[in-house]
């Protein structure tokens, strides 16, 4: 690649980076997007899998952020419904906690701040009535009323490849595993070295602009490459730890609980993977490798007496079968609490150097294409080109399912992929929309799809997530492009880990 010149180099494969490379190469930017590890593999596959408005917030007085997040959750739904879709959640009335009329003036606010859109409003709801024992009757039975409203739900891993996809088919380059390893300004350019993590192998490319987008890693890049010192304007990062647990399936319905805790925050219980209970989450301050985050024992233990005090079956540790962490970048507001840090974002222009370089600070998964429109914006009045705003209004990858509603794609594909089993179709609509026909196009058969490797995996899928998706490892295919890590097998992930080897090389 050492020949090869870019208008813009973008370091950082989370979903500010991958929304980035996405706009831009839209507006007719050559790019280069590079990720030292995988696609979504850090921060932003680690999230609670929301596309919400922050209902939490509006008591912080951010009514801003909250309207521009819940304007992008109605922008968000409309460009990948098969991938984010309507959740309802249930808000437990406790008397030990806010006072109904400050929750209900919130719900109203929440609905109104940016009027009728793609989810339903809120309503009071009674537990002990017909229509609201399915949502009472798991808790406890102090719990006779409470609230529901709607957000979105996300795959959030998959909604950084989509991205990442949609730019690579508008022009853009992907490098995976790839780490940045200097930049140096050379002839009014950047010069970029890189490094294969996998084979050591080191190149460089010229960029005429770079953008920062390492997430909980924006300021040690910085430093790391000599381009942070001696800049007092330089946005100071908190860096605060959420971590999350699943449990088997604790409850019936599709409805997720949002839980008022003693210390003020709140905690979701959402439906996971149609067999478990997502769990979540924590903030703690962290200081430490972003990418050595784990749930530590205290948080475990948190999140079950969270979900126990509202449940009449209660959790412990010893109930997860599994726990995730990431790490949040936040701009450092200056608050003591980590759960009172806002969740905006700051774009900083580094005006020392010639060649434009940019830094993400902040942010959150809902408001990744507004930070990508905002970054862009400014890189095209930076380099004198024209490109307008596009993002908002175009499908992302399998996006486009003919201005049919989910349920309604879903039975038109099950006639016409009559073979497939109901639940590996209701997992490749959600997956992948209408990008599955891209690898079930010309099947007649549940032959067609190539070996079976147990548990509804087929090679057609794994193949595709190779060509098309920048899967390379088991990690990836079973955890990052999909979640069937916890689905499969001994079995099947040994057939899946012997696939990939021929198939990577």
């Amino acid at each position: 690649m050492s020949s090869q010149h870019f208008d813009l180099c973008i370091i950082g494969g989370g979903i500010n980076g991958a929304g980035i490379a996405r706009d831009a190469a839209g507006r007719g930017f050559s790019v280069l997007l590079v990720e030292a590890a995988d696609l979504g593999g850090a921060t932003s596959g680690a999230s609670s899998k929301l596309i919400h408005g922050g209902l939490r917030y509006l008591e912080h007085g951010a009514f801003g952020m909250v309207r521009g997040a819940l304007k992008e959750r109605e922008r968000l739904m409309g460009i990948a419904p098969h991938l984010i879709t309507p959740m309802e959640f249930i808000l437990p009335y406790d008397q030990g906690q806010r006072p109904e009329w400050i929750i209900r003036l919130g719900l109203f606010l929440y609905d109104n701040l940016v009027g009728v859109g793609a989810v339903p409003g809120s309503r009071r709801v009674d537990f002990t009535s017909e229509r609201g024992e399915v949502y009472g009757a798991p808790l406890g039975d102090a719990y006779e009323k409470g609230f529901s409203y709607y957000d979105g739900w996300c795959d959030d891993t998959r909604l950084v490849v989509l991205n990442a996809v949609d730019a690579a088919e508008k022009g853009a380059q992907v490098l995976t595993r790839t780490i940045c390893t200097s930049l140096a300004e050379e002839s009014g350019r950047w010069r970029v070295g890189l490094k294969d993590a996998v084979s050591g192998a080191e190149d460089f490319v010229s960029a005429s602009m770079v953008v920062n987008a390492t997430g909980p890693w924006v300021r040690g890049f910085l430093n790391a490459l000599d381009l942070g010192q001696d800049d007092p304007d330089l946005p100071d990062v908190r860096l605060v730890k959420g971590s999350h647990i699943i449990l088997p399936r604790r409850y019936e319905g599709a409805h997720s609980y949002l839980l008022q805790q003693p210390d003020g925050r709140i905690v979701f219980v959402i439906p996971y993977e149609r067999d478990y209970t997502l769990v979540g989450t924590t903030e703690v301050d962290f200081d430490d490798n972003p990418a050595a985050a784990q749930c530590s024992d205290d948080e475990a233990a948190y999140l079950c007496a969270a979900y126990s005090r509202f449940f009449k079956k209660h959790v412990t540790p010893k109930d997860m079968i599994f726990t995730y962490s990431g790490v949040r970048p936040l701009v450092d507001d200056g608050h003591q609490k980590a759960s009172d840090v806002g969740r905006g974002y700051r774009i900083y222009h580094h005006k020392r150097f010639a060649p434009p370089l940019l830094s993400v600070f902040g942010g959150k998964l809902t408001t990744y294409r507004a930070v990508a429109e905002d970054v862009v914006n400014r890189l095209v009045r930076l380099s004198g080109r024209s490109g307008a705003p596009w993002t908002a209004a175009w499908s992302l990858p399998g996006g486009d399912l003919g201005n049919l509603s989910l349920s309604t794609y879903e039975e038109r594909q099950k006639e016409r992929y009559s073979f497939l089993p109901d639940d590996v179709l209701f997992r490749y609509v959600r997956s992948y929309g209408s990008r599955m026909d891209f690898f079930l196009q010309g099947a007649e058969d549940i032959e067609g799809l190539g070996v079976h490797y147990g548990d509804g995996v087929f090679e057609a899928e794994v193949f595709y997530l190779v060509r098309y998706e920048w899967a390379r490892t088991l990690e990836d295919v079973l955890w990052r492009r999909s979640k069937l890590g916890l689905h499969v097998s001994d079995e099947t992930v040994g057939k899946i880990d012997e696939a990939l080897a021929g198939m990577v090389g």
